[in-house]
């Protein structure tokens, strides 16, 4: 709906109504905004005001008369097209203008929430340069994180570090500050009641790599969180195809370690040219040895059912 409307005393622009001031435009101020891309319609409020008729989009903008001779004016239903468009390349929704923040406006993201963002931060997703984050999902996903790790997410961290939050663990109701990335891997403990990997429950794996030669290989390890421990400390290239063949449980990363010390002894004693050379994964996997060509991967499978049959005695 067009908002600007004009009567013999007063101009509504954007749906705000005013006064006519009623003195004449000099046709230097005429000729100025004319080549400007402006109309003069006329003079509102006091004699510093004009009225001007954007010729691009036939919108009214109320125009300082100093901006109009000494800088460009810009008219606002263009600038708010823009910032529609931008969003919608974007993939957001535009609401509104922030009414604090000429800089800034109110969009729908595509989980439905609403956000506040400066549009030049707009333009950049619009170009693909950057990517958006809303906050209200963020930290449902970081409260999901603890909670699948026995946490309950309290805040933020109270000593002011963004990459920490205060945790509360659902065992002993204790409060602790806890990095992020530690909680999203799972390698920590809880200060107060874990008596530490070797007697928590762990587990024996077998994981299988593809290197960047195209090789095969299977590495044998103990973890109490195998997952954890192959995306966020073993993998080095986050292309390299990799998954856990085999993993079994044990009372306790003291049984686990024993078990698999056993295993890698038999290894190295029975299939010697099964090791492969380290130079051959360093760069790929972090870890100093222990690392068989992918050929042992029955042997290893054996060795895990085995292992598991005897837990169950």
């Amino acid at each position: 709906m067009n908002t600007n409307t004009f009567s013999q005393n007063s101009l509504t622009i954007s749906g705000i109504s005013y006064p006519v001031f009623p003195r004449p435009s000099l046709p230097e101020w005429v000729e100025t905004a004319h080549a400007k891309g402006f109309d003069l319609v006329g003079r509102v409020i006091d004699r510093l005001h004009l009225a001007l008729r954007c010729r691009k989009c036939g919108a009214l903008n109320k125009v300082k008369r100093f901006t109009l001779m000494n800088n460009d004016p810009h008219c606002h239903a263009c600038i708010e097209h823009e910032w529609r468009a931008d969003a919608d390349a974007a993939g957001l929704e535009f609401l509104h203008r922030d009414p604090t923040d000429r800089h800034a406006a109110i969009y729908r993201a595509p989980c439905g929430h609403e956000l506040r963002r400066q549009t030049g931060l707009i333009k950049r997703m619009a170009a693909g340069a950057t990517g958006l984050r809303c906050e209200t999902c963020h930290a449902a996903m970081e409260a999901a994180e603890a909670q699948a790790r026995g946490w309950t997410l309290i805040g933020p961290d109270p000593a002011g570090d963004a990459n920490y939050r205060a945790y509360r663990h659902d065992v002993c109701g204790q409060t602790h500050r806890i990095a992020r990335a530690n909680m999203q891997s799972g390698r920590f403990n809880c200060p107060v009641c874990d008596e530490g990997w070797a007697a928590d429950p762990s587990y024996i794996y077998a994981m299988a790599f593809t290197l960047a030669s195209g090789r095969d290989v299977i590495k044998l390890g103990f973890s109490r969180d195998p997952d954890s421990r192959l995306h966020y400390q073993l993998r080095l290239d986050p292309e390299m195809p990799c998954e856990i063949v085999r993993k079994i449980a044990m009372p306790s990363g003291h049984a686990a370690l024993r078990a698999e010390k056993r295993m890698h002894t038999a290894l190295k004693r029975q299939y010697p040219d099964a090791i492969i050379d380290r130079s051959a994964w360093s760069e790929q996997i972090r870890v100093k040895s222990e690392i068989y060509d992918a050929e042992l991967t029955p042997v290893i499978l054996d060795m895990l059912d085995r292992a598991e049959a005897k837990q169950r005695r």
